[in-house]
């Protein structure tokens, strides 16, 4: 029995929690009574989450926990509340509702969540349907440009130098390059170039060759000028002249040899004949490749030295297929070197090979430049600056380009604040930003930080105009 009366008593105890539990449920989600639901302007919470959750005090939503939030006072209707006036004189077109762009009103209102409609401005219609498809006008408040971080410079104009970096490689002059030979077969008598490297002059002796040929060429040529002495002053003109025609045949001949006059002359005055002549360089360089050694045996066929004038060199540089459009014949060029820091080789750009190597998909260009103090050597690589002057233009930062892939945008700065976008042709790629050949005009200024979350909102807002010009037309469709 005193366990029945014990477990009535808890019994009891739990319907009057239960019952209460559900009378303060039933306040914090219904319209509150008494003082609250006489005064509607009594201040009211609900929970973020759930809209539907309503009390008149301070709390914890019993879904899902979280804080109440005020409600905030309904105060003066839209429609009564005083236009302000839009800012730079501009002219609103509607108002729309911030949630729905459908939802029009023509004059400031609220939807059904106490947002405020927002105004449309007439120059965003008009450039939504303008030149650049897809974007339209945006406006920032001071404040919004602050936290956006959005910056902006002048358009300049200024003198523009295309410029392209490369790497080349030195190559000897293939126009100042000698081979010599000799005229005549013979055998070494005595070599004075004897290794590769070394530095001759023009009219330096580079071997002693001796030849039977030569030696029987010299004994006819003693032997007619002999003749030419006891004939020449004949009284029988063939005679004369015969032996006269005789001495310089010979003479020829040791001269289409590469026997030099005061050698002749020499052979002339002693009246004997000389078992090895010298051969001189014609040419100053260096020796850049030695194919003979004493006693060795010449033909005619034979390349004995090949002499390279290193004063002034080629350098072969790589041009990528994407860049041949941007170099030509006649545009000056800049050398430089990692083993000489500071020093800058000045040239200009003579040939433009007409093949493509097939591997690299590069194209052999060649600079021109003296070498007077030998510090070029053959096959040395350096870094090469082609550059170019393109006159005066327009110049825009590099970082005001919002590059779609199809176009290339920027936005206007105007002094309203308005931000307008603009499609632009650029030029040529310099180091203060690009060329800009079309679209702008000395003055503009255009913005060159947050561009691209203008961009972002630009063209939203086109495709919110879009929707809520179809949605315009779609009750005039209906009524026809």
């Amino acid at each position: 029995m005193k366990h029945m009366t014990r477990f009535g008593a808890v019994a009891a105890v739990l319907t009057v929690l239960v019952a209460g539990g559900l009378t303060w449920a039933g306040c914090r989600q219904g319209t509150p009574s008494g003082t609250s639901a006489a005064n509607p302007s009594a201040t009211k919470y609900h929970c973020p989450m759930h809209p539907t959750v309503v009390s008149d005090r301070p709390g914890d939503c019993p879904i899902c926990g979280m804080k109440l939030v005020q409600i905030a006072l309904p105060g003066p209707s839209a429609a009564e509340k005083p236009a302000t006036p839009p800012p730079g004189g501009r002219t609103i077109a509607y108002y729309r509702s911030p949630m729905d762009p459908t939802i029009h009103s023509d004059k400031p209102a609220r939807d059904g969540m106490g947002m405020d409609f927002v105004p449309v401005y007439q120059d965003e219609l008009t450039t939504a349907a303008g030149t650049v498809a897809g974007r339209t006008m945006v406006t920032l408040t001071p404040e919004r440009r602050s936290l956006l971080g959005v910056r902006s410079e002048d358009v300049r104009q200024m003198r523009i130098e295309k410029s392209l970096r490369t790497v080349g490689r030195v190559a000897p002059d293939e126009r100042r390059l000698a081979h010599f030979h000799t005229r005549f077969e013979g055998t070494v008598e005595h070599l004075y170039v004897d290794y590769t490297g070394m530095y001759v002059k023009k009219g330096d002796p580079l071997l002693a060759i001796y030849s039977p040929e030569l030696v029987a060429t010299q004994q006819e040529y003693l032997l007619a000028l002999k003749a030419q002495k006891q004939l020449g002053s004949s009284t029988i003109p063939s005679v004369a002249q015969g032996s006269a025609n005789l001495l310089e045949a010979a003479r020829q001949r040791l001269l289409q040899w590469d026997i030099r006059p005061q050698d002749i002359a020499e052979v002339e005055r002693t009246g004997t004949v000389k078992r090895a002549f010298e051969l001189y360089s014609e040419v100053s360089g260096y020796v850049v490749q030695k194919n003979v050694v004493h006693g060795m045996r010449v033909m005619p066929s034979d390349t004995l030295f090949d002499i390279s004038d290193l004063s002034h060199l080629w350098v072969m540089a790589d041009v990528y297929d994407v860049d041949i459009g941007a170099v030509h014949v006649g545009m000056p060029a800049e050398v430089t070197l990692s083993s000489s820091p500071g020093r800058v080789w000045r040239g200009t750009l003579t040939f433009i090979s007409p093949t493509m190597e097939e591997k690299t998909r590069t194209i052999k260009v060649r600079i021109e430049v003296d070498n007077a103090d030998g510090v070029l050597k053959p096959d040395m690589f350096g870094d090469v600056f082609l550059r170019d002057d393109l006159g005066m233009g327009l110049v825009v930062p590099e970082s005001a380009v919002v590059d779609t892939g199809d176009r290339k945008l920027v936005f206007l700065d105007h002094p309203d604040g308005r931000l307008e976008p603009r499609e632009i042709e650029t030029g040529v790629r310099v180091p203060q930003g690009y060329q800009v050949v079309k679209g702008l005009a000395k003055g503009d200024r255009v913005v060159t930080a947050a561009n691209f979350l203008l961009d972002s909102e630009s063209s939203l807002k086109a495709a919110l105009s879009a929707i809520s010009a179809a949605s315009s037309a779609a009750p005039a469709r209906d009524k026809r």
